[in-house]
């Protein structure tokens, strides 16, 4: 099993800052992509940035060149968002891909983070 717990959510200013941390505990050993997902008031969940155990990422169109994705290995990811947009308002997920000696993955979620960008 593999646990996630985001945190850095909060209110935000348009054009400002934040950080979201995401801490996974468990089978880390196992963890190979990791992300970050979001969901809107009223919207599906959507792909916001995705890392993979080699460290590359890619980004939804909507935030590249304004978010980054990092890792420290398997245990704590990162999502620095900057110039933030009303638009960006939504709960922020981590998600986290395990692979068994199977071949088989599981995908992991955490209860996610609420960001508001508002004035």
């Amino acid at each position: 099993q593999v646990q996630l717990v985001e945190s850095g959510g909060g209110l935000v200013q348009p054009g400002g800052s934040l950080r979201l941390s995401c801490a996974a505990s468990g089978s880390i050993f196992s963890i190979d992509n990791m992300g970050w997902y979001r969901q809107a008031p009223g919207k599906q969940r959507e792909l916001v940035a995705v890392i993979t155990s080699g460290g590359s990422t890619s980004y939804a169109d909507s935030v590249k060149g304004r978010f980054t994705i990092s890792r420290d290995n398997a245990k704590n990811m990162y999502l620095q968002m900057n110039s933030l947009k009303p638009e960006d308002t939504a709960v922020y997920y981590c998600n986290a891909v395990r692979v068994l000696s199977s071949g088989s993955r599981i995908n992991y979620w955490g209860k996610g983070t609420l960001v508001t960008v508002s004035s």
